[in-house]
C-alpha cells in the first residue's frame, strides 16, 4: 500500500538530518530497516510492539513488519507558487504525497544560518503555508469558471461543486488552509480530484535542541498556539540528538541515552508511528509457525477488502473471516487456546476490521 508522507520545510531547519535519521533507523531497533527506492524516497518499517509479542509467542520462521514511504522534498523558497527556485518541482512532489510532515526549526545555533536571519518557526510555517495556499487558490479559481457554466446549464452536481469551491476560495483568500474548511465528507469528495495541497493532513515536527527534547521550549509553544484551530498534529523531535543516538551500537546504550533525555521512545520511532496514523492507516496481523506478519489497511475497511491486501483471490472468493482480538491472543498464548474457549469471532462481509485484529480468511475461487 504505497501511501507516502512528504517531508517539507525551509532550508536549514533540519529536514535532511531528520530524513537521514530515518535512514539510520535500523541502528535504533531490531528489524527496523530502511531502503531507498528513489534518491529521495525511503521505505521505513513501522515499529510495532504487538508484532514483537506475537513473534515471541509463535516463534515463527519469518517476521514481517509493515512499512510506509517517506519522501524528502526539495527545500522551498518564497515565490514557489510562481515557479521560483524549485517551486514547480517542490509543489508537484507534495501533490503526489498523501500527507505532509512539516519540519520547523525550533532551536538556536549561531553556526547554522537561517534563510531569514532569525529563528521564528511560526513565520517559517507561514511562508510555506502561503505558497501552498496560493497554489491551491489558483487551482480552485481555474475550476470555478468551468463549474459555473455547467451549473447554469442545469447540472445539479456541478452546482453543488461550484458552491463548495466558493467556500474554499473564501478560506484561501483569507490565508486559511483548505483543511480548515468544514464540509460534509460526501461534499469533500466532489472536489477530491483537485488534490488540494493544503487539504492534506499535516504533522508539524518541531526540531529542537537536546535540552528541549522532552519538554519543548518557547518556540514549540508558539507553534502549538499557531496551529490550535488548524486540525493538525504536532511532534517534538531533536533531530541532531537522534543522529547521535543512531551512532550508538548497543541497544542498552541507546536506551540509557533516551532515559537521560527523559524519553521512553526515540523521536524517530514516534515520528514513524505518527506518520502512519496521519495516513489514516491501521494494522491487522496474521501469525503462526511459519510467519508473523503485520499488514497495513486503511481505517474503516471491511473484511473482504483487507483480505484482498493479502491476495486478490482472498477478496474475490471471500466466505468469512475468523478474528481473534490481540489481547485475547496474548493472554491465552495461542490460536488453539483461543479456539478452545470460544475467543474466535466468525465475521462476514460487513465486518469492519479493527486495529490489532488477528485475521484468518476463508475463501473459495
Amino acid at each position: 500500500m504505497a501511501l507516502q508522507c512528504g517531508i517539507v520545510g525551509l532550508p536549514n531547519v533540519g529536514k535532511s538530518t531528520l530524513f537521514n535519521c530515518l535512514s539510520n533507523a535500523k541502528a535504533q531497533a531490531a528489524n527496523f530497516p530502511f531502503c531507498t527506492i528513489e534518491p529521495n524516497v525511503g521505505v521505513i518499517t513501522v515499529p510495532d510492539e504487538r508484532l514483537v509479542k506475537l513473534a515471541e509467542i509463535d516463534n515463527p520462521k519469518k517476521v514481517i513488519p509493515t512499512t510506509i514511504e517517506i519522501v524528502d522534498i526539495a527545500g522551498l523558497v518564497k515565490g514557489a507558487s510562481k515557479g521560483e527556485g524549485l517551486g514547480n518541482k517542490f509543489l508537484g512532489n507534495i501533490r503526489n504525497t498523501n500527507a505532509i510532515i512539516h519540519v520547523l526549526r525550533c532551536f538556536d545555533n549561531g553556526n547554522i544560518t537561517h534563510v531569514d536571519g532569525s529563528i521564528d518557526p511560526v513565520r517559517d510555517k507561514g511562508i510555506i503555508d502561503t505558497e501552498l495556499q496560493l497554489k491551491d487558490l489558483e487551482t480552485v479559481e481555474n475550476n470555478i469558471g468551468k463549474c459555473q457554466k455547467q451549473a447554469v446549464a442545469g447540472d445539479k452536481t456541478a452546482k453543488r461543486r461550484y458552491e463548495i469551491l466558493l467556500q474554499f476560495k473564501e478560506a484561501l483568500e483569507q490565508g486559511r488552509s483548505a483543511r480548515t474548511v468544514e464540509t460534509e465528507k460526501e461534499e469533500r469528495k466532489l472536489i477530491a480530484d483537485l488534490n488540494l495541497l493544503t487539504d492534506k493532513p499535516v504533522l508539524y515536527v518541531c526540531n529542537v535542541d537536546e535540552a528541549s527534547a522532552s519538554t519543548g521550549n518557547q518556540y514549540t509553544e508558539a507553534v502549538k498556539a499557531a496551529i490550535a484551530d488548524e486540525n493538525a498534529e504536532m511532534l517534538i523531535v531533536a533531530a541532531a540528538t537522534e543522529a547521535d543516538i543512531a551512532e550508538l551500537e548497543e541497544y542498552e546504550e541507546r536506551q540509557m541515552f533516551l532515559q537521560d533525555l527523559g524519553l521512553e521512545e526515540s523521536g524517530v520511532a514516534r515520528l514513524i508511528k505518527a506518520a502512519y496514523k496521519l495516513l489514516n492507516l491501521q494494522t491487522f496481523f496474521t501469525t503462526g509457525a511459519d510467519e508473523s506478519r503485520a499488514w497495513t489497511f486503511v481505517k474503516g475497511m471491511k473484511a473482504p477488502q483487507t483480505a484482498g491486501i493479502i491476495h486478490t483471490d482472498f477478496e474475490r472468493g471471500f466466505i468469512r473471516a475468523e478474528v481473534i482480538k490481540y489481547d485475547d491472543y496474548v493472554s491465552l498464548g495461542s490460536e488453539k487456546a483461543c479456539r478452545d474457549v470460544g475467543k474466535i469471532g466468525i465475521e462476514g462481509k460487513e465486518y469492519i476490521v479493527q486495529d490489532g485484529d488477528i485475521m484468518h480468511f476463508l475463501f473459495n475461487v
